[in-house]
């Protein structure tokens, strides 16, 4: 059995199953998914419930290639605050969460503080909005871009989970 980080959600071999089909089938129907984890479709749906209500499960969504839409351009930047108090990180952190560009910040240890991933329609518009960020006074000390030129993996699921 495994504990989930706080303590407070405890997962068998059926909840990591779910999670494991979940999240490589997510339209997987009850009756299946029930099926696939040899449960009857009740007591697994209530492990699904329960799943979602502890915030294992976060949500259900179609995975999207952006480049057969339009060309983007996705940028990697590492950003270093010039405070480190508990406000100017929220301050930052907040401002990431409400930029649509943002796909992805990460709080990190080490030699930056946030490693953020950002998809722009060209360089052009990432400069804006770095320019932007650097006006509107989010305390950034230091940033560092990196244009990514290509991508060799992208895997939105996450490893195997251990049984």
């Amino acid at each position: 059995m495994n504990v989930i980080k706080g303590g407070t959600v405890r997962l068998d071999r059926y909840d990591i199953r779910i999670l494991q089909i979940l999240q490589r089938r997510g339209r997987i129907t009850k009756s299946a998914l029930a099926e696939a984890i040899n449960l009857s479709v009740s007591p697994c749906w209530e492990r699904v419930k329960r799943l979602e209500q502890a915030g294992i499960i976060r949500g259900y969504g179609a995975v999207i290639d952006t480049g057969l839409l339009q060309n983007r351009t996705s940028v990697l930047v590492e950003v270093s605050l010039g405070r480190h108090s508990a406000e100017a990180m929220r301050r930052f952190e907040r401002a990431m969460q409400d930029c649509d560009k943002v796909t992805d910040c990460y709080a990190t240890g080490g030699g930056v503080d946030y490693v953020l991933k950002v998809i722009c329609d060209d360089i052009d518009q990432y400069q804006r909005l770095i320019d932007h960020w650097l006006a509107a006074d989010l305390g950034i000390e230091r940033y560092y871009t990196y244009i990514v030129t290509k991508t060799v993996k992208q895997q939105p699921l996450m490893p195997s989970l251990p049984e």
